[in-house]
């Protein structure tokens, strides 16, 4: 039989160990969240829901969007053991520059309605970790303002082909003179894809005082004093809009652009040219043989087309279609760092991420952001030691098996 005895307060002592209290509620709920999805459910309690949705759903049944999800969840890993991973190095290059991680910070529409820190707090923590960052045609802070927010940063311009060809060439040139390093064309929006949230929650650019926004308010206070409080939205590429997001696509972009456009895309843009929203191998093919550089396998994160090709199923067939030298960049769906290794792994260059950082910035501004990125870091830099890999480049097909 087990003697039983009190214990003394010498030995209690060293397990009395109380937590620090963290008086920064910003940086008590971002160190309370250890994944993205964290940081959703912290966005979704502290933003609006109609500005929630924009950023969080997709386009009607949302079953693209849910399906690239559902690969990466369903992906299954295979380690190689007795590797020596003390050192792992997740440094890569595209577009002939180093990057410090195998992701880039993707293009988003309307960041500061997400947050009032918006573009500027992207760019500076792109800068800071060491990889390129994308302002949308559609983004909320001018583009000269972002590249004076972060003058060192790798920056890439996105842009939507306007009816209004004259508009395009004039981003450009503004792009060009500012510092941006590459142009990423958008070809996946002839028309607005049917954003069903959206319409359910009346949302409007900028946002209509309905009663059911006045209603939310109340429970989103902060929010509204920021956007209040700060400096009115400018949008990147157009004075003003008073209307529903669909709306202002269907009313600017044009649908009667082919690849023989590309060759006006080139007489105003002479540097590197990354086409977006590639989905299957015959228009990655297509693109390149008409001279880009770089391509993104896209369905515009589940928000077009709904049922649109999983670009991550896709992806082996347009490496082996493009072969070893082909920039291929991914993006929907991606949730996590190991999300980031499995696209490497099976041929990507590297990976966007678009809604992984705007539930930072929802949940905690630049802070928030930064939060968004070391998680994805951490993340990724672990699943690679795990799979026994040191190097981006020791990452290959054999390491992952599609479900």
């Amino acid at each position: 039989m087990t003697e039983r005895q009190l214990p003394k307060w010498s030995e209690l002592k060293p397990l009395l160990r109380p937590k620090p209290i963290e008086l920064d509620a910003r940086k008590r709920r971002l160190d309370a969240a250890l994944t993205i999805a964290d940081l959703r459910a912290v966005a979704k309690r502290r933003t609006p829901t109609s500005v929630f949705d924009y950023t969080d759903g997709a386009a009607e049944g949302e079953i693209s969007l849910r399906r690239a999800r559902q690969t990466f969840a369903g992906l299954e890993f295979h380690p190689a053991i007795l590797q020596d991973v003390s050192a792992i190095d997740l440094t890569t290059d595209f577009l002939g520059k180093p990057s410090a991680l195998p992701f880039s910070f993707a293009p988003t529409g309307f960041t500061r309605m997400m947050q009032h820190e918006g573009e500027r707090a992207v760019v500076r923590v792109a800068d800071r970790i060491g990889i390129p960052y994308s302002l949308s045609t559609m983004g909320t802070t001018s583009i000269e303002d972002v590249a004076a927010a972060a003058p060192d940063a790798r920056k890439w311009f996105q842009l939507y082909v306007w009816k209004d060809r004259s508009a395009g060439e004039e981003l450009m040139t503004r792009a060009k003179e500012a510092g941006y390093e590459a142009l990423v064309l958008t070809v996946d929006v002839p028309v607005a894809g049917a954003r069903l949230r959206d319409t359910r929650n009346g949302f409007a650019i900028p946002p209509a005082l309905t009663v059911r926004t006045v209603a939310d308010a109340a429970l989103h206070p902060s929010w509204w004093l920021n956007l209040l409080t700060t400096e009115p939205l400018t949008f990147a590429s157009l004075a003003s809009w008073d209307g529903t997001v669909a709306e202002l696509l269907n009313t600017l972009f044009d649908p009667t652009m082919t690849v023989a456009d590309l060759e006006w895309v080139r007489s105003y843009w002479d540097g590197p040219l990354i086409i977006k929203g590639i989905q299957t191998v015959h228009d990655a093919r297509l693109v390149m043989d008409a001279g880009v550089d770089a391509i993104v396998l896209s369905n515009h994160g589940g928000r077009q087309l709904d049922r649109a090709p999983v670009p991550l199923r896709l992806l082996p067939d347009v490496r082996e279609a493009l072969g070893d030298d082909a920039e291929i960049m991914l993006d929907t769906g991606v949730m996590s760092g190991a999300d980031v290794v499995a696209a490497v792994a099976l041929g990507a260059s590297s990976v966007m991420v678009g809604r992984a950082y705007l539930y930072g910035l929802m949940a905690g501004g630049e802070a928030g952001v930064q939060r968004a990125a070391d998680i994805l870091a951490t993340e990724a830099r672990r699943t690679m030691a795990l799979l026994g890999a040191r190097r981006i480049a020791d990452l290959g097909p054999q390491h992952v098996r599609l479900p």
